[in-house]
């Protein structure tokens, strides 16, 4: 398995999605990388040379925050909201639904489980 920015990524697929395996890159900017590296999208990851592995690499720390910088940035950014009282960060900090959606039904993601009376003990 190779390994970029700490991420083991598998031999067996192609390198575009294999960099998906990257928290913080996707098809597109994959594409992009690969395109600057000038390595064809099809390559399987054990077919990389060391040269392409190292242009990629470089690629990927000097132009995208990934991995544990951007899920810092992620959090932080939800604190913020938090911490400001914002209507958002009200619904971060309930566990509900942020962008709108309904709650009547549906939204069991966030919710978690249903409580129902009476389901929790019996004597």
């Amino acid at each position: 398995m190779a390994r970029i920015v700490g991420v083991d990524i598998p031999d067996k697929k192609h390198i575009e999605i294999a960099l998906t395996y990257i928290f913080g890159i996707g098809r597109t900017s994959a594409q992009k990388i690969l395109t600057k590296a000038r390595v064809p999208f099809n390559t399987k990851t054990r077919d990389l040379t060391e040269d392409q592995t190292v242009k990629i690499r470089e690629i990927i720390e000097n132009e995208y925050k990934i991995e544990g910088s951007l899920r810092s940035e992620t959090t932080q950014n939800i604190k913020r909201l938090m911490d400001i009282g914002a209507y958002r960060g009200l619904r971060h900090r309930h566990g509900l639904p942020v962008h709108g959606q309904r709650t009547h039904t549906n939204a069991r993601t966030r919710k978690g489980p249903r409580h129902r009376p009476g389901s929790k003990r019996r004597k």
